[in-house]
């Protein structure tokens, strides 16, 4: 496919909405179509699944909860991500199957191999070209959090030693895959941290 697709990734409090939007202004002003979306909630059905697995009442067990991010992935990727990449876009994604990996994988300690398993069926394989992940220490982005919420949703308001999992899973994830993982200490101003993902992203460009 003759497009570009991009992810974030990184803790809840980690700049990827920041990052992906200034991202997204920087290749528009060099003629880049931009799509930007984000899972679970970049279609009408994903913000009915995002709604289900982040803020409805009651308990959604583990594998419940990896099936529903799988299902919105699936509908998701083929309904606007590879259309935009056959028409050449570039796609900038707020999460994707990297942030099962971790959370329901590492964080709702199911096993890793068969949660990505599933979202690469459920893609039929679509991987990212560049995964920028933010990393940050959970406390860092909880207290960031606490500025802007007045509310956590299910994943926010887990415990520390779930987003502690989360975090190191992410790490472990970057190590595996050096070529398509870009790791960026999200303490650093924003300005910078910009700068080192568009290094990144015009060297794919070519």
């Amino acid at each position: 496919m003759p497009g570009l697709f991009i992810t974030l990734e990184g803790g809840d409090g980690s700049g990827k909405s920041t990052q992906m939007d200034a991202l997204a202004e920087w290749l528009q002003q060099q003629g880049r179509t931009v799509v930007q979306t984000r899972e679970p909630g970049g279609t009408d059905l994903g913000v009915e699944v995002r709604e289900i697995v982040l803020h409805s009442r009651g308990e959604v067990t583990p594998r419940a909860e990896a099936l529903l991010y799988a299902a919105d992935r699936a509908h998701h990727v083929a309904s606007v991500v590879r259309p935009a990449l056959e028409r050449g876009d570039v796609v900038i994604q707020d999460r994707y199957l990297d942030s099962s990996v971790a959370y329901q994988g590492a964080g709702r300690v199911l096993d890793p191999v068969e949660v990505r398993d599933l979202s690469l069926w459920a893609t039929e394989g679509l991987l990212p070209h560049l995964t920028v992940l933010l990393d940050l220490d959970p406390a860092v982005g909880r207290e960031r959090l606490e500025v802007s919420r007045t509310r956590y949703d299910r994943l926010e308001a887990a415990p520390d030693d779930f987003h502690e999992r989360v975090r190191q899973a992410y790490l472990a994830l970057a190590a595996a895959e050096p070529d398509r993982f870009l790791v960026l200490d999200a303490t650093r101003p924003v300005d910078e941290l910009q700068q080192s993902i568009r290094d990144r992203v015009s060297h794919l460009l070519g």
